[in-house]
């Protein structure tokens, strides 16, 4: 294969200070309620964004089948993880806020109301969906984003990550990462000036330049329909100077620490975006052929965009489908092109955390 797919947005990392509890309001709130994997172990190839020491965590991978990508939540188990050291704003450097699914934003809002979590009003921008914002209680902010596919319906009001909003120090720079690598190659918006629909968040009421990014073509792969369409807003403060938001911390202290993408032939990926300028700061294959998270198998690695904001590449090749009867999937006994039958991802439902 001499190509290389990008097939969806897998998950947005979060770091917290207690993984179940955070688990229980994603889930709860938000419908996180598929784990994928639940495991304690050290995070040994990490060094360059952990002071060149292993650290041990926690982490649990979730996902909500209504449709979208899932949510890694992670927490150092003998470290207290770093809180930022200043009030983040809207365009510092690094990812801001995270896009869920919502195929209808007035019953999320009467749902999160239920949960007392307070939500912007509904907002229109001009060549995007209707969308609007509301805070996890660990002050990471929330997009949610109108969209009217469901993958299996569950009867929520909102499926899971449909992509996130990353500051950046210039747009021109940043754009052949996102467009080239990424292949985010549709510009929907690309404006400059001041929003009203960010007026009600931290540093919103400043000048900004904004670009929203999708991809032109339905994205192929094993979990392609379960990830489905997905956006990526970059967005550039013009009239202050940004801050990098995890400047003298480390990758797994609060906040959004990556976003993941699920590949296909990363060796193909790794070639052409180190060729761009951007290596594998971090590659799983450098310690062995295969990476085991609690049963599931793969390769990893990380780049970097322009400004440092830390992206990871995923092949996944053996997942669990039926895990509590040890029913798995061998990604690489088949064309990992072609999408899953649905009936099969959504056999996954069957190892719903409940509480």
């Amino acid at each position: 294969m001499n190509e290389y797919y990008i097939t969806g947005i897998q998950q947005v990392g979060i770091g917290v200070t207690d993984v179940y509890q955070a688990w229980k309001w994603y889930r709860k709130v938000l419908g996180f309620d598929i784990p994928i994997f639940d495991e304690k172990a050290e995070a040994a190839l990490m060094l360059p964004y952990t002071d060149g020491k292993p650290q041990k965590r926690h982490a649990v991978l979730t996902f909500n089948l209504q449709g979208g990508g899932g949510l890694e939540i992670w927490q150092f188990t003998e470290r207290t993880p770093q809180k930022p050291h200043f009030d983040i704003q809207l365009g510092d450097l690094g990812i801001f806020a995270l896009k869920i699914n919502t195929h209808s934003p007035d019953a999320l809002i009467k749902h999160l109301k239920n949960h007392q979590v307070e939500a912007s009003m509904i907002y229109d921008l001009p060549g995007y969906n209707t969308h609007f914002f509301f805070k996890d209680p660990y002050n990471n902010y929330i997009e949610a984003l109108e969209n009217p596919y469901i993958f299996k319906n569950e009867r929520k009001p909102n499926g899971g990550v449909a992509g996130v909003i990353i500051g950046v120090s210039d747009i021109d720079k940043s754009l052949p990462f996102y467009q080239n690598i990424l292949k985010y190659d549709k510009i929907l918006v690309d404006k400059q000036g001041y929003f009203y629909d960010y007026e009600t968040l931290p540093g919103g009421q400043n000048k900004f330049r904004r670009v929203i990014l999708t991809h032109s073509k339905p994205r192929v792969g094993a979990f392609s329909r379960q990830y489905g369409q997905t956006w990526i807003e970059l967005v550039q403060v013009l009239d202050r100077t940004p801050k990098k938001i995890y400047h003298n911390r480390l990758w797994g202290d609060l906040g959004y620490i990556h976003i993941c993408f699920d590949v296909i032939n990363s060796e193909k990926l790794k070639q052409i975006s180190q060729q761009a300028g951007y290596p594998f700061t971090v590659d799983s294959t450098k310690d062995s052929e295969i990476f085991e998270m609690d049963k599931a198998t793969g390769r990893f690695g990380y780049v970097e965009d322009p400004d440092g904001t830390l992206i990871e590449f995923t092949e996944p090749f053996k997942i669990p489908v039926l895990k509590k009867l040890g029913i798995y999937i061998d990604l690489r006994k088949r064309d990992p092109r072609k999408p899953l039958p649905n009936f099969l991802l959504k056999a996954m439902a069957f190892n719903r955390k409940k509480d």
